[in-house]
């Protein structure tokens, strides 16, 4: 077994990636168009925004629950029971469209989505340590992160083409499809699972997961939570400004056009999945010590964006810098994600690992809408410049602060 394992592609690691392939692209494909639809049938851009956050939310609270079922129930069960949900979900969709009320439906859909793929992604990062050796668990985590960029990237460009020439009908159909494929494909997964006895009911059990697996952060593994709270102030400050400051900058400051801030957001992307083979590539060689390095320079592109937007800047000057640096800012994010996420991997324990990963991600993530309402605030009322530089500084001393943690983290390792 050992010796299957020390391979990457592996029989069941390469089903796992084609199943993601193929769910991620579904889950993108419906998250971009299902909001677009209701602004095109509403025309209240507050309306929009407000979905999306509503949406956010149940990403956020399903997660831990989601890893307490990834480290207790069959993480292969997980995956094919989820994408046949979410096949039958868009199948429900369809057969409620024009008949149900649109706002309550799409809201209803979309929490839903969001809710399912919180659950879903905890089942695949705790399967990767069973289904890899430890040698290649950078390498494993580097492809799912450029496989879920790469879906985000294309799942919108294609979704815009196919809802501008034929509308949502098309959207569903493939979107349904894909869960479906997904999920008969997941069915020949092994992953390996030792059943653990419950001895309570179901609510009482997930309870005392969670607090099993925040004792571990908090009591066992201190310097998890001083990550988890680097986590938090990073994209309290950074993430959110670039998440809110690049489409305003862009569509509103610069007068450029749609076709240009969708390009900018493909740059991302691009550099996003140029991250994640720079971590496969790099494999072993990332350090917990390179998270600082990585986040530091996140906030010296946010810097470099400030200054390419100051008073007299020609804007096509400030557009290709933005452009240029939301793409490099992208990639040394992606690289941080993987050495982290492949820490925490090779060092929790097998029956904590899902709902760690999941709690991590749950209370690091909670702080990005905080960031982004402050920052919408912001950018009405100061200049750009000064409000990506003032980010850029917060950010850099979050990631000189941290250096001492992802020094205990490596010598705890």
């Amino acid at each position: 077994m050992e010796t299957q394992k020390s391979a990457l592609f592996t029989r069941d690691f390469t089903l796992v990636v084609v199943g993601q392939i193929i769910s991620l692209f579904g889950n993108a494909i419906l998250h971009f168009a299902l909001p677009l639809y209701l602004l095109r049938e509403t025309g209240s851009i507050a309306l929009f925004g407000a979905v999306n956050a509503c949406s956010f939310l149940p990403m956020i609270l399903m997660g831990p629950i989601g890893g307490t079922a990834a480290d207790r129930v069959h993480k292969g069960h997980i995956m094919v029971g989820l994408d046949f949900l979410t096949a039958a979900l868009t199948v429900c969709y369809t057969l409620l469209w024009g008949k149900a009320p649109l706002v309550p439906l799409v809201i209803g859909t979309l929490m839903l989505l969001y809710a399912i793929a919180g659950a879903y992604q905890p089942a695949v990062q705790a399967s990767l340590p069973l289904l890899l050796s430890p040698d290649r668990l950078t390498q494993g985590n580097a492809v799912i992160s450029m496989i879920s960029t790469l879906a985000n990237l294309l799942g919108p460009a294609l979704g815009g083409v196919i809802f501008g020439l034929w509308g949502l009908s098309p959207i569903l159909t493939i979107g349904g499809a894909c869960f479906f494929a997904s999920a008969v494909m997941e069915l020949f997964i092994r992953v390996p699972h030792e059943k653990r006895p419950r001895e309570t009911g179901v609510l009482a059990t997930v309870g005392r997961d969670l607090g099993e697996s925040w004792r571990y952060i908090s009591r066992e593994r201190p310097v998890f939570l001083s990550v988890t709270l680097v986590l938090s102030a990073f994209n309290l400050v950074l993430s959110a400004v670039m998440v809110v400051g690049i489409p305003a900058i862009v569509a509103q400051v610069l007068h450029m056009s749609d076709a240009a801030l969708g390009l900018t957001q493909a740059v991302m992307g691009f550099g996003g999945l140029l991250g994640g083979l720079l971590a496969g590539l790099l494999g072993t060689q990332l350090k917990p010590r390179h998270g600082s390095v990585c986040l530091l320079f996140c906030a010296g592109t946010a810097a470099v964006m400030g200054l390419s937007v100051l008073p007299g800047v020609p804007g096509a000057v400030s557009y290709w810098a933005l452009t240029l640096m939301s793409m490099l800012a992208m990639a040394s994010a992606m690289l941080f994600t993987v050495v982290l996420l492949t820490l925490v991997q090779a060092q929790v324990p097998g029956q904590l690992l899902g709902k760690v990963i999941a709690c991590i991600q749950a209370v690091a993530n909670c702080a990005s809408p905080l960031g982004q309402a402050a920052y919408g605030v912001l950018f009405d009322r100061l200049p750009p410049w000064a409000v990506l530089l003032g980010a850029a500084a917060l950010s850099a001393l979050t990631a000189l602060g941290s250096r001492r943690v992802f020094l205990q983290l490596e010598a705890e390792c």
